[in-house]
């Protein structure tokens, strides 16, 4: 048994050298791969922990990496350089909210990609960069949406920043791969267009690297001095017959063209005239438009329950890092979180984050909530009694006490269907218990009742 820990523990200080290595340099995708598999064979490896937290904070990645972070503080209390990584964000009110903004940002820009809005999400992905320039996602998002509209060097030039970040991302290769297909078709690397010219024009073109080389064929002297004399020759000729045969006629009729043009140009003056008056009242209208569409853009952008939920998690692991047994300051924090209304939004990060959360305060919540939610039910105060006992239920499911006293708030308020539905819940959860045969009595009641 011993052996068998002892090669564990190996093969995880291996793979953790070995992320290191590809950390160093800037192979970031690798890093996490055999950081994870490090932690595959021993989860309490706090520097291999530590390391991938940095990592995903560097890329862009805030909640993973708080989440390793917190992982780590609860695997190794004391002399655990974590702490430090979490005071850089907890202490720097600016940063976190920078932090915020981007989360909320570049969801927004997922959402506008799902409902196919492409242009609105490139504006959004604009500005998640300029408030991290270091969002891997971001960048490689950018890239796909730029690549989708054709627009090629801009998909290039996201595709390397990203490498430059992250040097073993595939998806930035491929997307580079694709955009230099398209600028540079064709196994010579040269465009059609450069073909054709090539073929019709006394030069040859060529790539060297980024750059495209024009090159003159060289000609014989005895070939360019014939030209040059059959040039002048044709000259002579054309000014003769000009003089003595076109001339005279050819003034006439330029004569009589210009009277012709100078009539059409009046009347496209004025047609011009119209028009421009035409194009100014739609460009007012348009100005109108984008003024309602960006009013609109601005409302959306401050109705986002996934960035509110991230909000309220992160509020509650400040307050639980910084004094654990502030149980009504995290029930404050986390009273808007409904993961119910988040569920198909959220990352698993974040789901693991909330998880570990809850095990360690779940149940402090849960008592605070049924304390105050059964006062309230004593005091008769059964709108009070519904919402605290409500809560104590969600933080703690395996208390009969949390759901019997809610189902009896809801039959006293005068709710007997929502009082129905809890008292079927006490007898199925929790049968053979005296709360079941209670909540049975109760059912009775209502449906002599309404019998």
């Amino acid at each position: 048994m011993a052996k068998t820990k002892d090669r564990l523990a190996s093969l995880s200080n291996r793979f953790y050298n070995e992320g290191l290595e590809k950390a160093n340099v800037r192979d970031m995708t690798g890093a996490i791969n055999s950081l994870r598999d490090s932690l595959k064979f021993n989860k309490n490896n706090i520097d291999a922990r530590n390391l991938l937290g940095l990592i995903y904070y560097e890329t862009g990645e805030v909640v993973p990496a708080l989440s390793e972070w917190v992982i780590s503080k609860n695997l190794q209390a004391e002399d655990n350089v974590a702490d430090n990584y979490m005071d850089m964000v907890r202490n720097n009110p600016s940063e976190l909210e920078t932090i915020n903004q981007t989360i909320k940002k570049f969801n927004i820009a997922l959402n506008y990609c799902h409902q196919d809005s492409l242009d609105l999400a490139v504006i959004q992905l604009k500005k998640v960069l300029s408030l991290n320039s270091k969002f891997i996602k971001a960048h490689l998002l950018l890239a796909l949406l730029y690549l989708n509209n054709g627009n090629w060097d801009r998909a290039k030039i996201e595709a390397q920043k990203a490498l430059k970040l992250d040097s073993g991302s595939v998806l930035a290769k491929r997307y580079l791969k694709e955009a230099d297909s398209m600028l540079l078709p064709g196994e010579s690397g040269k465009l059609v267009s450069d073909v054709a010219a090539s073929e019709s024009d006394d030069v040859i073109r060529y790539n060297s690297g980024n750059e495209m080389i024009i090159q003159p064929i060289k000609k014989s002297a005895i070939s360019r001095s014939n030209s040059i004399w059959g040039i002048l020759l044709g000259i002579v000729l054309g000014v003769a017959v000009a003089c003595f045969l076109i001339l005279p006629q050819r003034v006439q009729s330029i004569n009589s063209s210009n009277q012709e043009k100078i009539a059409k140009i009046s009347e496209e003056s004025d047609s011009k005239s119209a028009q421009i008056a035409m194009n100014e009242q739609q460009i007012s209208r348009l100005n109108e438009q984008i003024e309602e569409l960006t009013a609109q853009v601005t409302d959306y952008e401050g109705v986002d329950s996934t960035s509110a939920a991230m909000n309220s998690l992160m509020k509650a692991v400040d307050i639980y890092m910084e004094d654990s047994s502030n149980i009504e300051g995290m029930a404050d924090a986390m009273a808007g979180l409904d993961l119910d209304a988040i569920s198909g939004d959220v990352s698993p990060e974040f789901t693991a984050l909330y998880d570990m959360l809850m095990t360690k305060v779940g149940p402090d919540l849960a008592k605070s909530y049924y304390n105050t939610g059964y006062d309230a039910y004593k005091a008769e105060n059964y709108e009070v009694a519904i919402t605290n006992l409500a809560k104590a239920y969600q933080y703690d499911n395996t208390n009969v006490n949390n759901l019997y006293y809610l189902g009896n708030a809801y039959y006293a308020s005068g709710d007997t269907d929502k009082a129905k539905e809890v008292f079927d819940a006490v007898i199925t959860n929790f049968p053979n218990t005296q709360s079941a045969q209670a909540a049975e009595t109760k059912l009775a009641e209502i449906n002599n009742s309404n019998g």
